[in-house]
């Protein structure tokens, strides 16, 4: 992660990746939630794709699933209130049903998890690895 400024137009205000670095322009950021569900996104990656991801990391739906499950974890690992992540203001106003189903064991993503090698589904949300390899 990089904090700077950021020039470019970006999907989430104030992050920006390039080869795969997660630049932060902490002046524009909002959601700092946003920052675990980006690099998410990065870590169900390879790394020649990591190399290679400049702005939008993706809206590939699976990845998506992945990149939330990931966030999830992420946050309990690092013991931060799930709703850091599923802000108010974003997931197109389904951040609750998500925080709801997490909390309720209803976990969504984790196959894709699981099929990258990062995790074991019967275990999760505990991680085997936070990165693809």
């Amino acid at each position: 992660m990089e904090i700077r400024e950021i020039h470019e137009d970006t999907f989430l205000p104030g992050i920006h990746t390039v080869s795969g670095i997660l630049r932060v322009d902490v002046a524009k950021l909002q959601w700092p939630g946003d920052l675990l569900h980006e690099g998410g996104h990065l870590a169900l990656l390879t790394p020649d794709q990591r190399l290679h991801t400049h702005g939008d990391v993706g809206d590939d739906g699976g990845d998506e699933m992945g990149a939330i499950a990931w966030s999830y974890a992420a946050a309990l690992h690092l013991q931060l209130d799930p709703a850091v992540v599923f802000h108010s203001g974003g997931y197109r106003g389904g951040s609750r049903a998500m925080l709801d189903n997490f909390a309720s064991g209803r976990y969504l993503g984790v196959p894709i998890l699981a099929w990258r090698g990062l995790c074991e589904a019967a275990s999760y949300p505990r991680m085997i690895h936070w990165l693809r390899a």
